[in-house]
């Protein structure tokens, strides 16, 4: 393990080691979930056109998993490219989609110059960072975010911490966070973003038993 491996916090050293454990189960669990979640995709489909409306440029998934949102929103014009903190996650990625961009990274220490992309989604993948963290994420999705840039958030609205021992067939070591909306909301005000929009769904009939949350998020343009 890196220098920067052994000082990183215990949360995240557990975060990469279950979704290295599920990786090639979780792909082919969720491969098809968009095509069943019509508000899901309205919302990435807004995304997109807000993105393109505001002269485009490179979009991060950051926490992309398997790279099926990535994908998406490649198909909706976008040059997306992922980030995720499991190197099996990355493998799944790039042998499903040859022709995208995947590496290795941390959501709390974007390897990215300020203001380079045009667009960031976090598609459930702020779900694993402790609460008190968050204002540390959102300052990096603000540093590196251009004048106008666009962030999309989806994560399972509630206000309790969650233990899962066991999920996608393996058993794992992994904690989870429902967030309310209003107070994420009021975190990206606090890193200076405009929220644009907020949605929170009721769950669907099969494996979601909380409302889904989705917010859109400007960093404003300097006068």
């Amino acid at each position: 393990m890196t220098e920067l491996g052994m000082t990183e916090p215990a949360d995240v050293h557990a975060t990469r080691a279950a979704y290295d454990t599920v990786a090639a189960d979780y792909a082919e669990l969720l491969r098809d979930e968009l095509a069943s979640k019509p508000f899901d995709r309205a919302m990435l489909d807004t995304f997109a056109e807000l993105v393109e409306a505001a002269g485009g440029g490179a979009v991060a998934d950051v926490g992309c998993g398997p790279g099926r949102i990535t994908a998406h929103l490649q198909s909706l014009g976008l040059a997306a490219f992922g980030v995720d903190l499991s190197p099996e996650m990355v493998a799944v990625a790039r042998r499903d989609h040859p022709g995208l961009q995947f590496t290795e990274g941390s959501m709390e220490a974007l390897d990215l110059a300020d203001g380079a992309l045009g667009g960031i989604v976090a598609w459930y993948s702020i779900i694993h960072t402790p609460p008190a963290r968050l204002p540390g994420v959102f300052a990096q999705f603000h540093r590196t975010l251009g004048d106008g840039g666009l962030l999309l958030l989806a994560f399972q609205a509630g206000d309790e911490p969650r233990h899962l021992d066991f999920a996608y067939g393996h058993e794992i070591d992994l904690d989870a966070y429902r967030l309310p909306p209003e107070r994420i909301a009021e975190l990206l005000r606090q890193a200076g973003l405009v929220v644009e929009a907020q949605l929170v769904r009721e769950p669907d009939d099969r494996y979601e038993k909380t409302p889904q949350a989705f917010l859109l998020a400007r960093k404003p343009t300097r006068v």
